[in-house]
């Protein structure tokens, strides 16, 4: 038996029992048709194959039941949170799902408690956690001595790298499966799918062929637009077919289709176009010097809910990036940005955030750091065996010396200045010049200094 329970619905598991068997249905033309096509074995379920397919390790694992606890790893709509249903259902186990920005570790403990009783007679546990990378650290800690004991099968879905935002006991104790975009072929068998299987889609296709229901234009474009992810596909697939109204037959055409992505409420859930959007904006005002600008969208992602620490983190990015060495210690503050968002949380963090933005958006600019390692990591790709000189090779053995490595390496220190001019690069690179300073704020500084001892920089 599958049992369910979350924030919104904490009554005990005869009231759940009863709300799963029918008598509180809500009837399926109000369910989404996401969740009216939802696999329930895995032969149906689409996508995923290095996971679920014949030699997956994920389904090598439970045909073996020798299932573990597990993160699930990937962008939204690439069926994290079926798996974590598919693995239930195959395991007979009872399935708590709840979601950690509305849960807490009462609820938690709540369930683990009747985790526990149930082990006593033989049944299992899983827990699954949407949006894990929500928890707090005492969250997560909550659930390291049930999952270690075997209490509860923990299985958490996030869309952020787990290696920053799941505490390490936890991470341990967890194997993580990374979920790919869905590619083409996936989102178009999804979509056949639905068209041919769906009740509510049937009654109003009659006896129209599925693949007569939507052109292959449409098709075409329905996939095309929805970004890999299955559930922005389905809902406006619903749209779609609101669109088209009571016709019969029902037809969708690339107009239809098209409207229907462009009327879609995207509403900024950190996973939809708008979450895109407005990063995007936001980097891009950090980078053109607009302090004014770049606190308005820092403003609007955090009313709506954006997480503080993925913007901390954009802004490390950028201070390397987009400001390098014209003002070194930008990298500086935003690392001290993240690590004290990480430590007081919302909504103070906001604050510091908007010290971070303000002053990133008011240095100078420049990104020669950046092209730097973009134009060596091509040489490197174009050239991958270039020999270290010798002179630049230790020689810890006496057959090294005597093949000359390290011979006539000049130690810098020695030097006037505490420089001498030698080669560094292999033969072939030896006059490239991968960093160019900019003439902008401290940067310039540097230019000025390397031009100044370094023969082919003067050139």
């Amino acid at each position: 038996m599958v049992k369910k329970s979350s924030k919104s619905s904490r009554s005990d598991p005869r009231e759940l029992n009863r709300a799963s068997s029918g008598l509180f249905s809500p009837p399926k033309s109000a369910i989404p048709l996401a969740e009216r096509i939802r696999p329930q074995k895995f032969e149906d379920f689409v996508g995923q194959k290095h996971l679920v397919g014949e030699s997956g390790t994920l389904k090598k694992m439970i045909d073996g039941g020798n299932i573990r606890s597990m993160i699930l790893w990937g962008p939204p709509g690439t069926g994290k949170t079926t798996l974590a249903r598919l693995v239930a259902s195959r395991l007979q186990a009872d399935f708590y799902q709840i979601n950690a920005v509305s849960s807490g570790v009462q609820e938690l403990r709540e369930i683990i408690s009747t985790a526990r009783n149930s082990l006593e007679v033989g049944r299992r546990t899983i827990l699954f956690i949407d949006e894990i990378h929500r928890f707090n650290k005492a969250q997560q800690d909550a659930l390291l001595e049930s999952v270690e004991n075997g209490s509860v099968i923990l299985i958490g879905a996030t869309t952020e790298n787990p290696s920053f935002e799941v505490i390490s006991p936890l991470l341990s104790r967890s194997q993580v499966y990374v979920l790919e975009t869905l590619g083409e072929d996936d989102l178009k068998e999804i979509l056949r799918q639905a068209i041919s299987h769906d009740e509510v889609i049937a009654k109003m296709r009659g006896d129209e062929k599925e693949e007569e229901i939507i052109s292959s234009d449409a098709e075409e474009e329905m996939v095309s637009l929805s970004g890999g992810d299955a559930r922005v596909m389905l809902n406006a697939l619903e749209v779609a077919i609101d669109l088209a109204g009571k016709q019969h037959p029902l037809r969708l055409t690339l107009e239809t289709v098209r409207e229907a992505y462009q009327i879609r409420h995207y509403r900024y859930d950190r996973t939809g176009e708008e979450h895109y959007n407005t990063i995007s904006a936001f980097i891009k005002s950090v980078r053109g010097s607009d302090p004014d600008a770049a606190v308005y969208y820092l403003a609007r992602m955090l009313e709506a809910g954006e997480d503080p620490k993925f913007i901390a983190r954009r802004l490390i990015i950028l201070a390397s990036e987009d400001i390098g060495n014209a003002e070194p210690y930008a990298l500086t503050l935003a690392t001290a940005c993240f690590t004290a968002v990480d430590y007081i949380g919302m909504p103070e963090a906001r604050i510091v955030l908007a010290q971070a933005t303000t002053y990133l958006s008011s240095c100078p600019k420049s990104n020669a750091s950046y092209l730097s390692i973009e134009k060596a990591a091509g040489d490197v790709r174009e050239k991958p065996y270039l020999p270290v000189p010798l002179h630049l090779r230790n020689a810890p053995t006496k057959l090294m010396k005597e093949l000359g490595y390290h011979k006539d390496y000049k130690y810098s220190h020695d030097f006037d200045d505490h420089f001498v001019e030698q080669q560094y690069l292999p033969d072939v690179l030896k006059d490239r010049i991968y960093y160019d300073p900019s003439e902008i704020g401290r940067e310039a500084t540097l230019k000025k200094y390397l031009d100044s001892i370094w023969k082919k920089r003067k050139k």
